[in-house]
């Protein structure tokens, strides 16, 4: 089988590129290394089929027989659209250029989607929740969210979107400030220095490793669904306390954290998804916990054995 990878050489997506060459599948990937990088990919660049552009070029690239296309080449955190608010209409071009692939190819087309869009509702978060868009990060994923089902009413595209919670593991470097809590607490702490937290530190986030997040939209491309949106988190959530104090247990250390008042507009206080339809459509449940998951990322970049 021939996948396309948008973002194949970002964070989730070089993992994802990763577990399709293991299943023996040839891979493309199209990545404007804008948050992502060769070095993610250099251990397989020899196996890929890379292209550098934007995800709106797609069309002049002569990608073909493909049976398949994970759309993760999307801008990824809310700051970067509030700092440039014209990183809406890229997107949403770079989507619609990859859906016009996938028509062509008649070949099924799952999206990278987020979590954010539920801000305002109460926990856990389900899909049949009511969406109420409050930045341009989820407005867009939201509106991607919209625009593949019209091209599934309409055209009959096979289209399923996953609402990844806080992705975390290795590879973020590239992301820097972008990059997941999980990540940026380590890195400082690995450095002795304090993470910064904004508030108190009580608010929390449902954690997901990548290598899970990966099974599950693996699950995704390869089930039955035409047209679906599918939680993708661990089912359980953790304070950013308990986060610093998993981390200093794990490297062994006593680090405190700094907390500053919140700057942040819509703040998202509390994640935790509703995992029972992932479970039910995909057979998708999550298997590393946090405290394994943070013993994997540290090994990785060598702060323990």
């Amino acid at each position: 089988m021939r996948y396309l990878v948008t973002g194949g050489a970002g964070f989730i997506g070089s993992h994802l590129v990763d577990a399709l060459l293991s299943s023996g599948e040839e891979v493309v990937v199209i990545d404007d290394l804008s948050t992502g990088s060769l070095e993610n990919i250099s251990h397989v660049r020899s196996k890929v089929e890379f292209y550098k552009a934007d995800c709106s070029e797609v069309s002049k690239l002569g990608i073909k027989d493909l049976d398949g296309i994970f759309h993760l080449g999307i801008p990824s955190s809310s700051p970067m659209y509030r700092a440039n608010r014209e990183l809406t209409w890229i997107a949403l071009r770079g989507f619609i250029a990859v859906a016009e692939l996938a028509m062509e190819e008649g070949c099924k087309l799952v999206l990278a989607s987020t979590s954010s869009v539920y801000n305002g509702n109460p926990i856990p978060w389900r899909e049949d929740m009511k969406i109420i868009p409050t930045d341009f990060y989820s407005e867009v994923r939201y509106a991607m969210e919209r625009l593949g089902m019209l091209y599934h009413d309409l055209y009959g595209l096979s289209f399923v979107a996953l609402r990844y919670f806080s992705v975390y593991g290795e590879r973020e470097k590239a992301k820097g400030k972008y990059a997941n809590l999980v990540s940026q607490f380590l890195w400082a702490i690995m450095k002795d220095e304090p993470p910064v937290i904004y508030g108190d530190g009580t608010q929390t986030r449902d954690f997901i490793y990548v290598d899970d997040a990966v099974r599950a939209t693996l699950l995704a491309m390869k089930s039955k669904l035409r047209c679906d949106v599918i939680n993708v988190g661990y089912g359980k959530n953790y304070s950013l306390n308990e986060l610093v104090k998993l981390i200093n247990e794990v490297l062994g250390k006593n680090v405190r954290p700094r907390y500053v008042p919140n700057p942040i507009k819509n703040y998202v206080y509390h994640t935790l998804a509703d995992t029972s339809l992932a479970e039910k459509k995909l057979g998708f449940r999550a298997k590393v916990d946090l405290k394994t998951g943070i013993e994997k990322l540290a090994k990785f970049y060598g702060a323990v054995r």
